[in-house]
């Protein structure tokens, strides 16, 4: 069975940073376009971010260019999101999610969900 877990999630204060990871199970997720999508209380699940399985080109929303920084470790099968200079407004839960089409923006582009983490920013 097919699997994305989320791990890293946690409480941090403004300005501060936290590493997100995404370990996929079940299968090769090599060849997959990796990302991640953050849906805070109350509002639609949004893009943050997307890695082709080359890491020849990555994709960030705007909210989050020049803070965030999507990687990946195809021998390890993980999605990594390292976010700096974090603001409250990033408060939400986020998800890891593979793909095939790119750009991976849009939900109907996913094939494969994560569970979810909580990132809170406190001001």
């Amino acid at each position: 069975q097919e699997q994305l877990v989320e791990s890293g999630g946690g409480l941090v204060q403004a300005g501060g940073s936290l590493r997100l990871s995404c370990a996929a199970a079940g299968r090769t997720f090599s060849r997959y376009i990796l990302g991640w999508f953050r849906q805070a209380p109350g509002k639609e699940r949004e893009f943050v971010a997307s890695l082709l399985s080359s890491e020849i080109a990555a994709d960030y929303a705007d909210s989050v260019s020049g803070r965030f920084t999507i990687s990946r470790d195809n021998a390890k099968n993980t999605v990594y999101l390292q976010m700096n200079s974090l603001k409250p407004e990033d408060t939400a839960v986020y998800y890891c999610a593979a793909g095939t089409v790119w750009p991976m923006r849009e939900l109907s582009r996913i094939n494969y969900w994560g569970q979810g983490t909580q990132v809170t920013v406190s001001s």
